[in-house]
């Protein structure tokens, strides 16, 4: 192969490795201070997982949600550890996810399930809302229009 071959496929190389999305992965200690915040922003915290359908049907309306002003929204995922970047990081550059995406990855499901809210299964899709005056969980999926209602009556 010509030197002159080499620089397409050099470049693609570089542009690819550079193009590689990162996922935080937490333990639920290290995501409590994410759910947590103090913000004047609408805070809302989606748990999904790319295996769960509805939990993809609604993606796209958290993804148009965060680019309202004052709302900010976290997308954490309950992949299981070993899919982290075979499917989730594949997932989150396919559907070009801009909200920001984190991975929770701890074993200990009946403490963190029940910090979050006493009132949740476990079910997916799940959504933490919450601002300064009110906190609310939802253990359901959202239509965007219902979605779109209950964030705005955080403001």
């Amino acid at each position: 192969m010509k030197p002159n071959h080499l620089l397409p496929i050099l470049l693609f190389a570089i542009y690819s490795f550079a193009q590689t999305t990162e996922v935080a992965s937490f333990d639920y200690q290290q995501l409590q201070p994410l759910l947590h915040q103090n913000s004047e922003s609408v805070q809302v915290v989606n748990f999904w997982a790319t295996w769960c359908a509805p939990c993809i049907k609604e993606l796209p309306y958290f993804e148009e949600l965060n680019k309202l002003e004052g709302v900010e929204v976290l997308l954490v995922s309950l992949d299981f550890p070993k899919h982290k970047q075979k499917r989730l990081i594949p997932f989150v550059e396919k559907h070009k996810l801009q909200s920001k995406v984190v991975h929770l990855d701890d074993e200990n499901e009946n403490y963190w399930i029940n910090e979050i809210s006493t009132t949740w299964s476990g079910a997916l899709p799940a959504t933490l809302i919450y601002s300064q005056n009110r906190r609310g969980f939802y253990e359901q999926s959202f239509t965007k229009s219902e979605l779109f209602k209950e964030v705005k009556s955080y403001f």
